[in-house]
């Protein structure tokens, strides 16, 4: 199988993830959200466009400001945002859940305040909606409809910006998704921390990944670029902090 790197939060710098797919040549590049962009995403990356596949979800500093929001939504790359499918890349099939849990949409396992972006735009007032749509922040927001449509659908990674409930900051539906589209494995970013639950969370049914701020993982989790301030967290510290 191809190499395929999974790219932690970048917040508007892409050097490493340059500099790797320069040397290494993977097949394809995921980033895991918050990459908080400065430019276009086609522009930022125009020097390895050609030598490797470009896929992303988006975080939730993703719809901080209108630039920011432009430059990935609005980016000529806009459809390799895998949020709520599954593609096939590098000869694996990879699921995408963007965005991050909300209460006044979602917190699970709290109430489902609204299913779809459909259902918050026609229940909103016109001085509640930004390009006629919904409220920036909230195309970073997880609906409970994009859930339950990957949910149905099978998968061998799910990528993901909210952890898995072994992070002590994560979610049981984020296992329950996993479990669902019975991935082997996830790697999700947000929380800056590089972790590796395989040898301690069995409970999880499939072995998965944080990758920190500014790291990159390959598929097997072996760190291909140490994230900044970047520190594995044992798990006798996690199991304190959950």
């Amino acid at each position: 199988m191809q190499a395929i790197y999974f790219c932690g939060d970048t917040h508007g710098n892409f050097q490493h993830v340059i500099h790797a797919v320069m040397s290494n040549r993977p097949a394809a590049v995921i980033f895991l959200g918050d990459l908080q962009l400065k430019r276009p995403l086609e522009q930022e990356l125009t020097s390895i466009l050609d030598l490797t596949e470009v896929w992303y979800i988006h975080g939730n500093h993703d719809t901080d400001t209108d630039k920011v929001y432009d430059h990935l939504f609005g980016s000529s790359l806009a459809k390799r945002n895998l949020h709520g499918r599954v593609v096939e890349i590098a000869g694996r099939r990879v699921a995408g859940l963007g965005g991050v849990f909300r209460g006044h949409i979602w917190m699970p396992p709290g109430h489902k305040n609204f299913l779809t972006q459909k259902e918050y735009v026609a229940k909103s007032s016109k001085d509640n909606r930004w390009r006629n749509g919904l409220p920036r922040k909230h195309y970073s927001s997880i609906f409970p409809g994009d859930y339950h449509h990957l949910a149905q659908q099978k998968a061998d990674i799910l990528v993901s910006h909210e952890a898995p409930s072994a992070h002590p900051h994560g979610f049981a539906s984020i296992d329950e998704l996993a479990q669902h589209m019975q991935v082997s494995k996830s790697f999700h970013g947000h929380h800056h921390d590089r972790i590796d639950y395989r040898s301690h969370d069995t409970r999880l049914g499939f072995q998965a990944f944080g990758v920190g701020l500014r790291g990159i993982s390959d598929i097997d989790g072996n760190v291909i670029v140490a994230g900044e301030l970047d520190h594995e967290i044992p798990w006798a510290i996690l199991n304190r902090r959950r």
